[in-house]
């Protein structure tokens, strides 16, 4: 099948805007594989640590005629995704002494939960965890004793984080190993339905815990479609993980062969066999169209909208939200995941998954076939399924779709767009998702409520303030104000408003939650409140026009006396919890459509 003419012009227009960044990008990788730091030009002292701890493949370490395999692992047992990680080095050793190779932990990251600080002070921390993840993954891989690396990680900053980081040593072979989503809890209609109520006041404290902890319950990732399960539908349409390996049960012999197969495959992709496979020639600009495709066809998280553009820039490749904007246009939603449906993830893979999705992508020329992946060929392996065959898998066409009210064919979507679209207009440039978005609420215009905390907003809609039809405002919440938190605990209480008939919206330069839904927001404003961005001049009472119909934002205010307001001065920076280190990340972040990275923005 052909390409679709609009995807092919996208990837056109990606890769000339991205000439000069990713010809130095190139060349910056190939001098690294020519000159870098390796294990041959180590000194005998300096070779002696790194193997000091290794007394069991010390031997063929020091021969070094075997990939040596740098793990870098985000493993903690305080968060159920990442606890799956706890004997992952060890079974991974055993298998690279399978393949004639070695393995060592390289380093660790760190991986904090938006979950768990979701409506904290914790959680301005959050997004520049991130830039830490790829800090700490360049840290790991900078010993020049490694020929490759497994990247364990799979939440919300963390694939990214590695990725990153990892992108800096592009000249590597990598293949990211995802630890699975935890089996299913109760349905997530029915948690939602609970944190409304308690929201409203009808459930008490214990009733809620009671159903979050039945939602959330085992190791591995939550079950809905938020960012950390974007990350791993990303990392298959990118071609990065052994196909199929994004959504396979922690614990099942499924789960762990794939691992096996990926320790397996990073030994024969490396620059001494015919198969050399750096990531840095790996993630080049169709790879970064396919993974924004896949967040479209998917109703995938809109953190990526500031995620997705971190990681290209760390390939040289820059991607923004008009690029976005235009492939929603033509790339169909074909899949519907809590909460963008009542399925979660064991649902969605049970029904085909990500080999149902890329098949029928691909057959309908609405993605790049012809990348260069991690695997044995180009992303027609990804269409495929694996299945545990004896001591080994066989990948298998997917047939049908095994439910068609979590995934259909490209012909026959939910939707013949991707539901982003980007806004603008005197509040400035955002984004908004919409795939799970009533139709006739795309377009919202009511006089606006301005808050600077999510608390504030909770205080006044207990206090029954919000019984209106409103545009909640909540600024001064970008990168460079307060680490763009999450505004997720805001989700409830704005369901509840809707469901009571309002017509309600959000607008902010914050970040939503990758499970954002049915109440439409527009968020990640740019230019943000702080510094004067148009946000600070709004006043309550001023009626705001929100339209994915027609792509405004504008606050309907008489353009004389608009330009003539003195924006509000954004509130001084919080200390505490850790906040006042990360001082240098906010001051020097750069807008959400570039990343909302100092790191980036200073990378020469």
């Amino acid at each position: 099948m052909t390409l679709h003419p609009e995807i092919a012009a996208v990837t056109d227009r990606i890769i000339s805007r991205s000439k000069p960044t990713r010809g130095a990008y190139l060349a910056l990788i190939e001098r690294e594989r020519d000159q870098h730091v390796a294990r041959p030009a180590l000194s005998c002292a300096n070779l002696a640590h790194g193997y000091a701890g290794t007394e069991e493949d010390r031997d063929t370490m020091r021969a070094a005629k075997a990939m040596n395999i740098g793990i870098v692992t985000s493993y903690n047992d305080m968060l159920s995704a990442h606890a799956t990680y706890y004997r992952y080095p060890e079974q991974m050793k055993v298998w690279a002494r399978e393949a004639g190779a070695t393995a060592q932990v390289a380093g660790g990251v760190p991986a904090m939960c938006d979950g768990v600080t979701q409506g904290y002070a914790g959680m301005e921390l959050s997004l520049f965890s991130r830039d830490t993840i790829a800090l700490s993954t360049a840290i790991a891989l900078s010993h020049g004793l490694f020929e490759g690396a497994a990247l364990l990680g799979i939440c919300d900053k963390i694939v990214p984080g590695l990725l990153i980081g990892a992108l800096r040593f592009g000249h590597l072979p990598m293949i990211l190993i995802p630890g699975g989503p935890m089996a299913t809890g109760i349905p997530n209609k029915q948690k939602a339905a609970v944190r409304e109520a308690f929201a409203e006041g009808k459930v008490g404290r214990e009733d809620l815990l009671d159903a979050e902890i039945a939602a959330y319950h085992s190791k591995g990732t939550c079950t809905f479609y938020g960012t950390a399960n974007s990350n791993q539908m990303m990392m298959e349409m990118m071609g990065l993980h052994i196909p199929g390996a994004a959504f396979a049960n922690p614990g099942t012999k499924l789960r762990q062969e794939l691992t096996r197969a990926a320790v397996h495959r990073l030994t024969e992709i490396g620059w001494d066999g015919n198969d050399y496979r750096p990531i840095g020639h790996c993630v080049d600009e169709k790879a970064i169209v396919n993974a924004a495709i896949g967040l479209l066809a998917t109703g995938g998280s809109t953190n990526h909208m500031i995620h997705l553009p971190a990681m290209a820039a760390s390939a040289g490749i820059v991607i923004d939200w008009e690029d976005f904007d235009r492939l929603s246009r033509v790339v169909p939603l074909v899949a519907r995941v809590y909460p963008n449906g009542s399925a979660d993830v064991n649902g969605f893979e049970d029904a085909g998954g990500m080999p149902f999705v890329i098949r029928e992508l691909a057959d309908a020329g609405l993605l790049h076939r012809d990348l260069l992946t991690i695997g044995t060929g180009d992303m027609t392996e990804y269409g495929k399924r694996p299945v545990v065959d004896g001591d080994g898998l066989v990948w298998e066409d997917p047939g049908a779709s095994g439910d068609d009210t979590i995934l259909r064919p490209a012909a026959t979507p939910f939707s013949d767009e991707g539901g982003f679209r980007i806004l603008t207009g005197n509040l400035g440039r955002a984004c908004i998702k919409v795939s799970a978005v009533d139709r006739d609420r795309w377009t919202i215009e009511a006089p606006c409520r301005i808050f600077q905390t999510q608390a504030e907003v909770l205080a006044a809609f207990q206090a029954g303030e919000l019984d209106r039809d409103v545009v909640v405002v909540v600024r001064f919440q970008g990168p460079r104000a307060n680490g763009m938190p999450e505004l997720h605990k805001l989700t409830p209480a704005l369901g509840v408003l809707q469901n009571r008939g309002f017509r309600v919206a959000l607008v902010t330069d914050g970040r939503m939650s990758g499970a954002s839904g049915k109440v439409p927001a527009a968020i990640h404003c740019s230019p943000e409140a702080l510094g004067h961005g148009p946000l600070a001049r709004l006043r309550d009472g001023d009626v705001v026009r929100l339209s994915a119909e027609s792509n405004e934002l504008v606050a309907l205010v008489d353009p004389a006396e608009w330009d003539a307001r003195v924006p509000v001065e954004g509130p001084p920076p919080a200390q505490g919890m850790g906040r006042e280190l990360f001082g240098m990340f906010r001051n020097l972040a750069n807008e959400a459509e570039k990343g909302a990275s100092a790191m980036l923005a200073e990378m020469a």
